[in-house]
Parts: C-alpha cells; sequence; structure tokens
C-alpha cells in the first residue's frame, strides 16, 4: 500500500524512507514507481563532515644529461604537515614510500596500449617499477601544527606524499634544462628530441 507525505517531512534511515512512524524501503518505493509507470528519481545535496586535510611539499635538485636524456636526482626534500606526528619513524616511513611509488611513476612507468585498446607491455620485465637502486634518500621535514579534526591532533599522510611528486621533478627538469616537459614518465627517450634540438650533440 502506497502512502502519501511531503517531502520535507521524509527521511532515510538504513535504505528506507520514514515519515512519522511510516517506513518505506527504497526497494519497495521502486517496485510501486515501476508498477504506476512512474519515474523513481530524487535529488539532494550533502555538506559533508569537517575532515583533516594534509599538506606536502616536495623539492628536487637533479643533473639532465643532455646527450642522452638520463635524469639523475641528487637531493629530495620532503616537508609533510600531518599535524601532530604520533609514531615519527612510521610517518617518515610513508612519507618515504610515497616519494618511491611517486618516481616510479614520474621517471619510469609507462603503460602502452596499441590502436586496438590491448596492454603491449603486461609483464614487469617490460614496465620498469623502481627499485631501491632508483630512489634517492629523502629528507623529511614535519611541520609544527596540530589538527582541532584529528586524534590527538594528528592528520592522516595516506596519499598526500605521493601528489607533489611529478610536479616537482618536472620543475627540476625545467631549471636544468630551460625545457618544460608536461608528459610524465620523463624517461631519456621522450626528454632526448628536445634535449638533442636545444643543445646538438
Amino acid at each position: 500500500s502506497a502512502w502519501l507525505c511531503a517531502a520535507a517531512s521524509c527521511t532515510l534511515d538504513d535504505e528506507a524512507v520514514v515519515s512519522g512512524v511510516r517506513r518505506m524501503s527504497f526497494a519497495e518505493m521502486a517496485k510501486l514507481a515501476r508498477e504506476r509507470g512512474q519515474p523513481f528519481a530524487a535529488s539532494g545535496n550533502s555538506e559533508g563532515t569537517p575532515r583533516s586535510v594534509g599538506f606536502n611539499v616536495q623539492g628536487f635538485r637533479v643533473a639532465v644529461n643532455k646527450g642522452t636524456g638520463e635524469i639523475k636526482i641528487l637531493r629530495s626534500v620532503q616537508a609533510a604537515d600531518a599535524g601532530i606526528v604520533a609514531n615519527p619513524m612510521q610517518c617518515r616511513g610513508q612519507v618515504e614510500g610515497g616519494v618511491a611509488q611517486a618516481i616510479g611513476a614520474a621517471l619510469y612507468e609507462e603503460m602502452v596500449i596499441d590502436a586496438t585498446g590491448r596492454v603491449t607491455n603486461p609483464k614487469f620485465r617490460d614496465y620498469h617499477l623502481p627499485s631501491f637502486a632508483d630512489v634517492p634518500r629523502t629528507e623529511v621535514f614535519f611541520a609544527e601544527t596540530s589538527d582541532t579534526i584529528g586524534p590527538l591532533g594528528a592528520k592522516s599522510m595516506s596519499e598526500s606524499p605521493y601528489n607533489p611528486v611529478t610536479a616537482a621533478l618536472g620543475n627540476a627538469i625545467a631549471d636544468a634544462t630551460g625545457i618544460r616537459f608536461t608528459a610524465p614518465p620523463f624517461k631519456p627517450d621522450r626528454l632526448f628530441p628536445a634535449l638533442h634540438e636545444k643543445f646538438g650533440n
């Protein structure tokens, strides 16, 4: 049986619409709408909930071989605003791991897809993941802040140390060469043509 009520008097609760003491599940509503040939649609909004926002700043010093396009990272510095850092060793490891993973995306990793949509390098021997030797020592500095929402004043680091790395490497390469490369990964074969055009042999 159907019941009518003003939308303003309805609330959503556990996959059902509730108005006063009356309750109808979404499944029942969908079935009723189908039987009557009426569209089953809704609109709404969410203000969201307050949340902590971590910040990271990454800097690199690089050397670029103008004859080959090879990049060597000379220095890696990461500043992180993680609020009150409850476990500095673990958080430092999270930051270092994020930088290592992002260096892979920025300098090496490239999924090659042919015209039919097939991945042509589906094996790791053809897909360069960074090894220990590819990852520079990363200096990590924590900002002295405290968060009003996070537990004990802490903020989440999760993926945030990953985010600034490619842009920072792109900036460092531009500073070193005077050429702005915008499409990672910044592999030697991608850099070489522009370097050769600018610097010759």
